[in-house]
């Protein structure tokens, strides 16, 4: 019902001979060409320069420390819900293993 159309590689017409290679002219170097000329600096930049008052530094300080507590707090959180994790899954394979040795001490 569904049959795939392979296509047909047509049959060689005759031998391929390769094209011949071309010969390279060496160049002539005529030595003291001229350098480039330098490129000119970019013009100084019109932005202004941030200056950094006592009431920015304090503020800077104060915003890196509380994000660093809110980093830590985050982070040791996701530490101990890990732990919390792994200590129930602890405690819930040895109530099963409890419950089932003591089912097979019964028969």
């Amino acid at each position: 019902m569904l049959r795939p159309k392979h296509p047909i590689m047509p049959q060689p017409t005759g031998l391929v001979t390769p094209q011949t290679l071309t010969t390279i002219q060496p160049t002539n170097i005529t030595p003291g060409t001229p350098a480039p000329p330098p490129i000119p600096n970019p013009p100084a930049s019109t932005r202004p320069v941030v200056q950094l008052t006592p009431g920015t530094a304090i503020a800077l300080v104060g915003g890196g420390t509380a994000v660093v507590l809110v980093v830590g707090a985050v982070l040791v959180s996701m530490l101990l819900a890990v732990a919390v994790t792994g200590v129930s899954v602890a405690v819930c394979a040895v109530v099963l293993r409890s419950l089932l040795a003591s089912d097979t001490k019964r028969r």
